[in-house]
This record gives C-alpha cells, structure tokens and sequence, in this order.
C-alpha cells in the first residue's frame, strides 16, 4: 500500500524524480539530496510502513541484503574507507520521514561525520537488570 501524502512513497514509486542507484520490484535506492557523505544513499521500499515495526519481516530481510550489496559497490566505486548503516524509528531516535528507510553511508577518512554516541558505563547489576527487564 501507498500513502498518498508520503514523499518516500512518491519517490520510492517514481512519481517525484531521483537520483536512482538501485531499483527492484520492491525497493528503490535513491542518493541523498542531504548527503553525510559522498555516495549517501537511501534504500526506499516501495510500500509504505511508518516505520520497521510496520515492516513485513520478508522486506526487513530482503532491504538489509540490498543495503550490504549498495554498501559494497559504494565502498568499491567511490573508494570509501569504510560504511555506515543507519536505520533510524521515531523522531526521537532521528527519523524525519515517517516511511521506512535505510541510510548507506559511505565514510571516508576525514569526512568530519560524527555517526555515534557517548558510551554509557553501566555497573554489572545495572546489565543485569536490564537484561532481566527485557526478558521478562
């Protein structure tokens, strides 16, 4: 299903023109008009979920085999030094479009991106209880 007022939906479906680096019958990878870096790509699917928790579980395994393949040939083509795979739910976690998708960001030494986050230093009793929260 499309939503009509989703501009991934719109580009994932081609009716909005993009830079396409990638196109199957369920997704379509399109560059970044915001990149982090040279090559930044976006791996749209083509049918709308908010987010992954809206996913099929099927297009959540084929779009993390299609970002590995795109993140390789980033890497190979543009000479990248290395690669982030960002997936971001919820705009507190940094989502900005309410359509799945999938950054592949190639890094290259010296690119100034800061793609991370301050380590946090738990005790031992405080993994415990998480862990335990978790599978309770």
């Amino acid at each position: 299903m499309k939503k009509d007022d989703c501009i991934f939906c719109k580009i994932a479906n081609g009716e909005i023109p993009s830079n396409t680096v990638y196109e199957d019958d369920d997704f379509r990878a399109i560059l970044d008009m915001g990149p982090a870096a040279k090559g930044h790509t976006l791996l749209l699917p083509k049918q709308h979920a908010d987010n992954i928790f809206e996913l099929p579980d099927e297009t959540a395994a084929k779009a993390l085999v299609i970002a590995k393949q795109i993140g390789k040939k980033l890497v190979d083509k543009l000479g990248a030094d290395g690669l982030n795979i960002v997936q971001n739910n919820g705009e507190v976690a940094g989502q900005t479009v309410m359509h799945f998708h999938i950054h592949i960001i190639p890094r290259y030494n010296n690119d100034n991106q800061k793609i991370g986050w301050v380590p946090g230093k738990p005790s031992s009793e405080e993994l415990l209880e998480v862990c335990k929260q978790i599978n309770a």
